[in-house]
């Protein structure tokens, strides 16, 4: 009895306590987790890095890897799909009493104010025919959601906005002959502007903004990419927008959406899609930005509101670098798996060696150490892919 606890104390389980000192220090090198740890940092850091190089600013890893789970993705129209720098096409005074420079520079004077993207096209438009507007007195200004704007000059109440919001005016003379030459400039995918009182329209305004020529570029590369649906939401009337989301390409037109609106279409889009991306650049997307799966706003044209809640950001307003982000990530993610395989399997593969006995320090070594570096120099990968 005291030769068997003798033996076992200097050999226990067959073999020497240097073996098993030996063996259980390889089995802890291999169980040192620094390859599944770093896997997913540095492919995070790498993707981020890569973007940020191609003028993309990724706020977080999180949203670098939503950015690869897509399946719809919602543009606003003015300043995304469109260059956001429209021009006055027509210009009619319809009242003939009313002479036609006092009016452009009362409307000029009004949507100075206002901040809305169309707002330039007019400031131009006076400054071109030298019509002052800075020595206009407005009173009581105020922005009617989604709709246009008030103003009191000279005190009469001014109103600039869409058709819709001359129709809720009780005493307006909005008419059919009225809605026909609204509807026949919306058709050419303008937008008409009334201008009037709460008694009588004064004038139409209608303004023409160019689409941007990597529009549908981009949008034939995210079909290609699998995105199964593209939307655009504007606040625009139906004929405009159905204008250009025919000839951009997306698959479904959004119109004559206010700021409410576009936040309740993108809930019904995430309910539906789950993964969903709202792009816009203005304060009146910020709610659907919000509420969208990844915000993406864009950098250089976008609204400070806009920028703050955006999750991704376009730096110098170019949509082209929307399909390179998606691929992008995708491509993250797929490394990032990669990682995680190799780091898990080369671990299994070198604590099975223990059975047999084979496993060695120099094995585990080169299975801990090994796998970090091959983990890392894939994850570097990510630094190359290009646009």
């Amino acid at each position: 009895m005291v030769s068997y606890i003798f033996y076992f104390a200097t050999e226990p389980f067959g073999a020497s306590w240097e073996t098993w000192v030996y063996q259980g220090l390889a089995v802890l090198v291999v169980g040192c987790p620094c390859a599944l740890v770093i896997s997913t940092p540095i492919s995070i850091v790498s993707a981020i890095g890569n973007a940020a190089k191609k003028g993309v600013l990724i706020k977080g890893g999180v949203y670098l890897e939503e950015m690869g789970a897509l399946k719809a993705i919602a543009f606003d129209k003015t300043g995304t799909l469109t260059k956001g720098v429209p021009v006055v096409t027509d210009f009619n005074v319809l009242n003939k009493q009313v002479d036609e420079n006092e009016m452009l520079s009362i409307i000029t004077a009004l949507e100075y104010r206002s901040q809305h993207p169309l707002a330039s096209a007019i400031m131009k438009r006076a400054e071109e025919a030298n019509i002052s507007y800075s020595d206009v007195v407005v009173d009581d200004f105020s922005s009617i959601t989604g709709k246009g704007i008030k103003g009191t000059v000279d005190g009469t109440t001014y109103y600039i906005g869409s058709p819709k919001l001359f129709k809720e005016l009780s005493n307006s003379s909005f008419d059919k002959n009225l809605e026909k030459k609204v509807a026949t400039l919306q058709n050419q995918g303008k937008t008409a502007m009334v201008v009037g009182t709460d008694k009588e329209i004064l004038a139409i305004i209608a303004v023409a903004d160019e689409v941007h020529e990597s529009s549908k570029e981009v949008i034939q590369k995210l079909h290609q990419l699998g995105i199964k649906n593209t939307i655009m939401l504007t606040g625009d009337n139906k004929g405009t927008a159905n204008a250009i989301g025919s000839h951009v390409g997306v698959k479904e037109v959004q119109a004559e959406l206010m700021p409410q609106d576009k936040l309740d279409y993108i809930k019904q889009l995430k309910s539906e899609y789950n993964n969903v991306a709202m792009i816009g650049d203005g304060v009146n997307d910020a709610p659907a930005l919000a509420a969208s799966t990844v915000g993406i706003a864009m950098g250089g044209a976008g609204t400070d509101t806009a920028l703050e809640t955006a999750d991704v950001a376009l730096m110098g307003d170019d949509l082209r670098k929307l399909p390179f982000t998606v691929k992008l990530s995708r491509k993250a993610l797929n490394i990032i798996k990669a990682n995680i395989t190799f780091a898990i399997a080369i671990k299994f593969i070198a604590l099975l060696l223990v059975i047999p006995g084979w496993l060695t320090l120099w094995i585990a070594i080169l299975s801990d150490m090994g796998a970090t570096l091959l983990v890392a120099l894939n994850s570097l990968r990510l630094m190359r892919v290009k646009e």
